[in-house]
């Protein structure tokens, strides 16, 4: 719909029953949310401040935990304020902005995981050459690259789609992804053509990238014996972890 000043409004369709338990979203999501920021600016402060955490490794956990608060921040204080709100609705502009904040952060996070495989890989393939490797100009090279590289992708994107026609003004969910394509009148060859290689480049590549070394570290490790494969173990179980749980939720959330 469009509202006063030529603005174009849409409607988030996805809350269900939001009038009948409406405070006790909010209080339940607003905890949430605290309790993200909490626990992850803490850890955040905590790598910061002690120089002997200054590793490759804490620097990718503490650039994921950014990660996590800046993409709790583009959803959470949104939705708590449609809780509130008789009408759940965002201007198309910010829905835009929304979107692209949640695709780069999503990408970026791929990104991140694969850095640390790759982290993982140099320490418990080539111990000898970690040092040389994994320098401080390295890991720095990677976490620009890791949020740079899919701004500068969804930004292209999203160009291509801002200039496409809506024909539909009411978006199937809580808050806005790449599913806003949705929306336009005609789908546009192009832009399925580009989503389909910022898919491939920025998510697929990576999860290949991360089998790999870690296929390469299961390999190695069977040859080294019980032990190694123990510490191996202890070393990657938290990553593994961490990449499982976010794909499934990229998954879950873009289809």
């Amino acid at each position: 719909m469009a509202g006063e000043y030529n603005v174009t409004y849409i409607t988030l369709d996805g809350h269900v029953e939001v009038q009948r338990y409406r405070y006790l979203y909010f209080v339940i999501m607003f905890t949430v949310y605290v309790l993200i920021i909490c626990s992850n600016s803490t850890i955040v402060c905590i790598i910061v401040i002690h120089k002997s955490l200054h590793e490759p490794m804490y620097m990718f956990i503490a650039a994921l935990l950014i990660n996590s608060v800046l993409y709790s921040t583009n959803i959470y204080p949104k939705l708590l304020i449609d809780f509130l709100s008789e009408k759940q609705i965002i201007s198309y502009q910010a829905c835009l902005f929304q979107t692209v904040i949640y695709i780069t952060l999503s990408y970026s996070e791929f990104l991140l995981l694969a850095a640390m495989a790759y982290d993982r890989y140099v320490s418990i393939c080539k111990p000898l050459h970690y040092s040389t490797i994994m320098r401080k100009r390295t890991v720095n090279v990677c976490l620009v690259l890791s949020w740079l590289l899919p701004t500068c992708e969804t930004a292209v994107g999203i160009v291509f789609f801002a200039n496409s026609k809506l024909c539909s003004f009411t978006f199937r969910g809580i808050f806005c992804n790449n599913s806003i394509y949705n929306l336009q009148c005609v789908s546009s060859s192009a832009l399925s053509v580009y989503g389909a290689f910022m898919l491939v480049n920025m998510s697929l590549l990576p999860l290949i990238f991360i089998l790999f070394t870690y296929t390469r570290i299961l390999i190695l490790s069977y040859q080294k014996g019980r032990e190694y494969r123990r510490k191996a173990a202890q070393t990657c179980l938290p990553h593994l972890l961490v990449l499982i749980s976010f794909s499934c939720f990229f998954t879950l959330m873009s289809s």
